[in-house]
Parts: C-alpha cells; sequence; structure tokens
C-alpha cells in the first residue's frame, strides 16, 4: 500500500490553499514546528481536533509541510524556509492589494498612524532604497546580499 503521507512532486502555490490553510500554515510558521495540538491552540475559531490532523496531511501532502515522529506525535515544519515563503507571499499582497507597486504598499504601511520608525529602522530602510537603486553591474551577482 502507497505512503498517503508521502509528499506529491511539484509546489503548490499558496494561492490554492484555503482561508483555514492558510491559518494552518501561519501557525506552523510562527512557531517553527508545531504539532497538531499545538497547532489546533493557534488558531481562531478552531475546529476539531481530527480536523487539524487531517489538515495538517493535506498539506504534507500538497509538499507544503513535512513531518518528524516525536514518541506518538507527529511534530509538523514547513518544507520551504520562512524568507521564501515569506517572500512568495508578500509578492501576493503586493499583487493582489497594491497593482504590485511597492511604493504604494511602503507609503501605506508608513502613513498608518501606528507605525513608528526609530532612526536605526529608518537608516537600515535608507540603505535598503539605496542599494536597490542602484544598477547592476555587469557580470554582477543579481542577488541581493542576505539573499542566495
Amino acid at each position: 500500500m502507497p505512503d498517503r503521507r508521502a509528499p506529491k512532486a511539484g509546489s503548490v502555490s499558496s494561492q490554492t490553499l484555503s482561508r483555514r490553510e492558510r491559518q494552518l500554515m501561519d501557525a506552523v510558521f510562527q512557531a517553527g514546528e508545531a504539532s497538531a495540538a499545538q497547532v489546533l491552540g493557534r488558531l481562531p475559531d478552531p475546529p476539531s481536533y481530527t480536523a487539524v490532523r487531517t489538515m495538517l496531511l493535506i498539506l504534507e501532502n500538497k509538499g507544503l509541510l513535512q513531518h518528524r515522529v516525536d514518541g506518538r506525535r507527529y511534530i509538523y515544519s514547513p518544507r520551504r524556509p520562512p524568507h521564501v515563503e515569506g517572500s512568495s507571499a508578500f509578492k501576493r499582497v503586493l499583487r493582489v492589494f497594491f497593482g504590485g507597486s511597492l511604493e504604494q504598499a511602503l507609503a501605506a504601511h508608513l502613513s498608518d498612524p501606528n507605525i513608528s520608525l526609530d532612526e536605526a529602522e529608518a537608516q537600515r530602510l535608507r540603505t535598503l532604497i539605496e542599494q536597490a537603486s542602484q544598477p547592476a553591474k555587469p557580470g554582477a551577482n543579481p542577488t541581493r546580499k542576505g539573499k542566495k
């Protein structure tokens, strides 16, 4: 009998996830790794424990989660690193809510009266903007510092 827990080949777009599946993925990302009970405890308006276990299995079969065995529990973790998933989610937010405009997204965020940048954060943003504004040098690696 085939292993039902083996992830399918290929990557599933986070756009194909239901609202609840996204909530489960968010819970696992926030925890780094988590059991079904820990995921359940992080969900708003949680479903049953059995439903959470079933959805974790579905996410694993979609290739988004993996598990390790700890006694009688399965401990789930994301298959993709947080920075990769975060970048993908950020691109989706830019596209869906801001028409792909980083400028509009930053303007919306920074115009929030509850946001206050300290001088160190403001300087780091200035530096990132300056680096992003530099034309690419011929033969240079196009990846930004900190990304691989």
